[in-house]
């Protein structure tokens, strides 16, 4: 996409530029953040000259990555920094307007590449909606006071209530199909059919229609959940917002605690960091995560973990190594493979797990058990070559092995490398690998890992608490490949050559397919239809193409469709 703002876009050495994808209320532009008592209030009020780009306006609260990026943090702080919320609403400062969806413009302009990612990341802003209250016990109300259309009404399907305005003119649509030619991208299909239950006849009509659908069709086809004249709106919000509040399991008090801005610092080569370091190789097209485990053991009790803040490494670890992921999937396209090492203290890590099953109870270590989950499933979902080495130094033990069981490949090196006086890799299972960090499908790694036969899983949790060496990791099932010296170089130099001289689409398309077995759930449903579809219909000329309808709209020329079905 030409022409770059520097609004939320920053600079690399040597002048590339990059979005980043850090910011706080201070510099929200789209979005107003109010809190009082157990209810706070998000207000979508969208900057027209504030997109990411050159060549469109944001109109009638649509949005872009900017836009959603503010969200985001929105959200997350609302879980660490205001424990006593119980009840988030969802408004628009427009008026007759909640909000247009996916700014057209800008899609018709976006890279494909730019496209799917910013598709992957509102996904899993929604996502992450659901997700808080569902284990933070925030809920969010949805209080539509005029046109929510495509991505408008994907972000109130997010929600746990939809309250609709009741004056003839405030609708719901997901006009993508016929306006477009593409899909809605943040998950309205599956939502609507799998989350509300509408009718599949009913949900056929309604995405085939532009104007949407109002009024007591809308709650009888439960697009909505109730319509209410203008004149009784604020009353009723009130007394829901009083309902979900009384039913809420949140049980935070005190003040929470300051997401303070990461520090970091860009080269030409990487980021550096406080626990997490990215080194990019772009002749090979590699990017190593290297993730450092903590200097000191976790502090003796709650009080302790508080008064660190946002420097508690499991939430620091969490915070950069999730910026670094995000950073990579829009900023290093061509990055084929990431690689997972890690290095450091292997008890102090250990004893940081313990602390989250001790205490995980308590509200703020309850969200940082959650962010990681979600960092985790975060990088399952990333368009890249998963691969961990297991090497001398590592410390791939508890949390940080999952590194090892998200990997698409994993390597661990028997004993040591001649002349390295550290001593041989060892793998450590912890609680964290039972149960904690689920998948987007429900399973865990390992079970996802071990669906052929339970008992595989069962005798490596008979093994949790154990410094495992590579042969016997090998053994569990726990690592791809135990390697010797003589052969590590070798073995490891040919895999990366051979990988990232495939096809990306290809490799993509595989990766999503084989990371995922057994059952599905609506949040994996939504990742899997999106991967194999909108993917695809986002290349198509019918879309995309100078005369598809993407490039066409507003315009007044109608779209020229290749009538094939394929």
């Amino acid at each position: 996409m030409a022409g770059e703002k520097t609004g939320e876009d920053r600079i690399l050495a040597g002048g590339a530029r990059y979005i980043d994808f850090q910011t706080d209320p201070s510099r929200y532009r789209h979005w107003k953040l109010d809190v009082e008592g157990e209810v706070a209030t998000l207000t979508m009020d969208v900057d027209e000259n504030g997109g990411l780009f050159e060549g469109y306006q944001l109109k009638l609260n649509s949005y872009d990555l900017g836009v959603d990026i503010e969200l985001a943090d929105a959200v997350q702080r609302l879980r660490f920094e205001h424990p006593g919320v119980k009840v988030v609403l969802l408004r628009s400062a427009k008026n007759r307007v909640f909000c247009a969806g996916a700014n057209i413009r800008m899609l018709a302009g976006a890279s494909h590449a730019h496209k799917v990612n910013f598709c992957k990341f509102t996904n899993e802003t929604r996502n992450g909606l659901e997700d808080s209250s569902e284990n933070s016990g925030q809920r969010f109300v949805a209080v539509i006071n005029g046109t929510a259309a495509g991505g408008g009404y994907e972000l109130a399907l997010a929600t746990d209530h939809i309250i609709l305005a009741d004056d003839g003119a405030a609708a719901v649509a997901l006009p993508e199909l016929p306006l477009l030619a593409v899909l809605p991208g943040t998950g309205g299909l599956t939502r609507v059919v799998d989350k509300r239950k509408v009718r599949r006849d009913h949900a056929d009509y309604f995405c085939t229609i532009e104007e949407g659908i109002k009024g007591k069709r809308a709650v009888n086809w439960r697009l909505v959940d109730e319509i209410v004249p203008n004149s009784k709106l604020e009353a009723r919000v009130a007394e829901r917002t009083k309902e979900f509040a009384a039913a809420s399991k949140r049980n935070g008090n005190g003040k929470g605690i300051s997401l303070t801005p990461l520090k970091r610092s860009f080269d030409d080569n990487g980021i550096r960091y406080g626990f997490v370091n990215v080194d990019i190789d772009r002749n090979a097209r590699i990017a190593t995560v290297s993730i450092k485990a903590p200097d000191a053991p976790p502090p003796a009790d709650i009080d302790g973990m508080i008064a660190a803040g946002a420097a508690f490494w499991p939430l620091q670890a969490a915070r950069e190594l999730d910026d670094a992921i995000l950073h990579l999937r829009i900023n290093e396209l061509e990055t084929a493979m990431l690689v997972f090492k890690s290095h450091g203290e292997r008890a102090n890590l250990l004893a940081c797990d313990a602390f989250l099953e001790t205490h995980k109870a308590h509200w703020l270590v309850n969200e940082i058990r959650q962010y990681w989950k979600r960092v985790l499933k975060r990088i399952d979902v990333t368009s890249r070559t998963l691969v961990t080495l297991v090497e001398p130094g590592s410390c791939f033990v508890g949390t940080l092995a999952e590194l090892v069981f998200a990997a698409d490949r994993s390597y661990m090196l028997i004993g040591s490398r001649q002349g390295d006086n550290r001593a041989a890799p060892t793998i450590e299972l912890s609680a964290m690998n039972f149960g904690p960090y689920p998948m987007s499908h429900g399973l865990t790694r390992l079970q996802s890992r071990f669906q052929a036969d339970a008992s595989d899983l069962a005798r490596a949790q008979a093994r949790a608490g154990e410094a495992l060496d590579a042969e016997e990791a090998e053994g569990l099932g726990l690592v791809t490949f135990a390697l010797d010296d003589i052969d590590w170089d070798d073995e490891i130099r040919v895999f990366f050559e051979e990988r990232t001289s495939f096809s990306p689409d290809a490799l993509t398309g595989m990766e999503a397919n084989l990371r995922f077995v057994g059952p599905e759930t609506m949040e994996s449903k939504i990742f899997s239809r999106l991967t194999a579809w909108q993917n695809w219909i986002f290349q198509r000329p019918n879309a995309v193409g100078e005369n598809g309808a993407l490039r066409r709209y507003g315009t007044g020329q109608k779209a020229q469709f290749d009538m094939t079905r394929v």
